[in-house]
């Protein structure tokens, strides 16, 4: 009977007493250079996710890369690594509804943009569940994208036929419709395309010179205003490792992602875009801005990209229209603010 007692006691206060979480290990992948502004965002954040969990949920930086910018998705949603970044144009076709926030003369800063973006992500575009597979913890954007060349570009006819570097997304129809050859590659492989004389120019954010040390390969910046394009990231997480988070820290991180996590991203952009125009001053690189009459000439070759938008956003059952309104006037609120 004693026995019996004892026992039923250990048993009543093994069950009150909580469990103690194991550790929880995140492997980090990262495919740009540690300097560039996603890798820049995802270190701290992993950072902070330690500190919020009082080390219950950390990273482990991989060393390299585990498989290709393009196998990114697939990876973290198979568990090949647990928490990364991707760029949605370098799978063309597989995620539609964020073309909405690849298109141009958008706005002239990375956090007002991916605040916006992410907004109308959870307003609109999340049913279409694009993403599905994957713990999605923010979208974003990099700041206002812009054209690098060769050659001084101040009209269609400078761009007709030039080999132009994109990266996916968007950005392919607009260099198309512009005239210009796009060549679909990632951002590791630029320089070398630039410094073999393969291509005679490339889009990208105006950090490009500085982080991935391209600027003794261009002599001139077309800076659009709002810009010419733009690039839009997930950051994301594998399910069954955020499964294994206790409920309490799973709140805990909530706060580091979403809206916050947009926001660290826009500005770590806005910071290393700075760098990059500094830097192309301090190496004598042309930064011009087009006329107008240039730049109404690029608005009305592109013009029908947004319907085409549009349509593929109502085919998923969202309303194109209402999200792009909704998103534009995020935009020129947010900027107004700032």
């Amino acid at each position: 009977m004693i026995r019996f007692t004892l026992a039923s006691a250990v048993v009543t206060a093994a069950l009150a007493t909580p469990a103690v979480q194991a550790q929880v290990v995140l492997n980090a992948n990262m495919w740009l250079p540690p300097t560039h502004p996603t890798s820049a965002t995802l270190v701290p954040l992993c950072e902070d996710m330690a500190k919020a969990t009082s080390g219950r949920v950390k990273c482990n930086i991989l060393s390299k890369a585990v498989v290709s910018p393009v196998q990114t998705f697939d990876a973290v949603k198979n568990g090949v690594a647990d928490i990364s970044y991707i760029v949605d144009g370098y799978t063309p076709g597989r995620f539609q509804m964020s073309k909405m926030a690849e298109m141009p003369f958008l706005g002239n800063a990375a956090d007002s943009i991916s605040v916006a973006y992410h907004r109308t992500y959870e307003k609109f575009l999340k049913k279409a569940d694009e993403h599905k597979g994957v713990k999605v913890l923010a979208v974003a954007t990099h700041g206002p994208g812009q054209l690098f060349t060769k050659k001084p570009i101040n009209s269609l006819e400078d761009l007709k036929g030039l080999k132009i570097r994109t990266g996916g997304g968007l950005v392919n129809d607009v260099i198309k419709d512009l005239g210009a050859v796009g060549m679909f590659k990632a951002a590791p492989e630029v320089y070398e395309l630039m410094a073999g004389g393969i291509i005679d120019g490339f889009v990208f954010a105006k950090e490009s010179g500085h982080v991935l040390k391209l600027s003794p390969l261009f002599t001139h910046n077309t800076a659009f205003p709002g810009g010419l394009y733009n690039v839009t990231f997930t950051y994301l997480m594998n399910e069954a490792k955020w499964a294994q988070i206790s409920k309490q820290d799973q709140a805990a991180l909530e706060k580091l992602f979403g809206e916050h996590l947009a926001l660290r991203n826009g500005k770590t952009w806005e910071v290393v875009d700075a760098q990059g125009v500094a830097e192309m001053k301090k190496a004598g690189i042309v930064i011009s801005t087009p006329s107008p009459k240039f730049v109404a000439e690029v608005a009305a070759k592109i013009k029908h990209l947004e319907q085409d938008w549009i349509k593929s956003a109502n085919a998923k059952g969202i309303d194109g229209a209402a999200a792009l309104k909704f998103f534009r006037a995020e935009i020129a609120a947010l900027e107004k603010r700032s």
